[in-house]
């Protein structure tokens, strides 16, 4: 994490009250109306004053891998940029935007071919915003949340000194959901009834 890094922000209030729900919230400013509210909205500010900033949520397209039932589970390991993060599972590919990435989507594909080597690029379905005010690292973020799948093609992690990585069973996904960041365990919670 540089604290210069210009990432997008939105302010708190246009958002949500402080503090704001927790947990993955599907009715909320789905498709083109949380694009639009970002577009209008958002403003780049330098990450290291916004990771203090709880005024501001700094906006995180957040993409949930599948291919079919299994999940494409991470793990972070000590060389990634917040140790927050640390050691922590994820089932969540997405980080900041930034200035060029043109829009959410844009963004989602940047990271998409960033963390991960695929030979493909598959279709993402934003399926709601996902917010834990609970944690330091939620309590200034905001995530995008969508879903795509793999379609039995081959997917693999392309920052291996960061991330570890595979397609998993919701069995398995479950036996490590309480070692899982907050956002990647509310996912799970949401769409496979899991309780986080």
């Amino acid at each position: 994490m540089t604290d210069n890094e210009l990432v997008l922000v939105v302010q708190r209030r246009v958002l949500m009250p402080d503090p704001g729900w927790r947990g993955l919230r599907s009715e909320l400013m789905t498709g083109p109306d949380f694009e639009a509210l970002v577009a209008e909205a958002g403003e780049f500010r330098p990450r290291g004053e916004m990771e203090r900033d709880r005024s501001w949520k700094q906006v995180i397209p957040y993409l949930v891998l599948r291919d079919g039932p299994r999940y494409f589970l991470m793990r972070r390991t000590k060389a990634g940029g917040d140790e927050r993060l640390h050691d922590l599972w994820t089932i969540g590919v997405g980080g900041h935007l930034n200035p060029g990435d043109g829009n959410l989507a844009g963004g989602l594909r940047r990271e998409w071919h960033e963390e991960v080597e695929a030979r493909f690029e598959p279709e993402f379905t934003l399926i709601g915003l996902i917010n834990d005010d609970d944690t330091e690292v939620g309590s200034v973020h905001v995530g995008a949340v969508y879903v795509a799948d793999a379609g039995g093609r081959d997917v693999r992690i392309r920052e291996t000194e960061k991330l570890s990585g595979a397609f998993a069973d919701p069995t398995e996904v479950a036996t490590v959901v309480d070692r899982m960041e907050s956002w990647s365990a509310l996912v799970f919670e949401h769409l496979e009834g899991v309780p986080a």
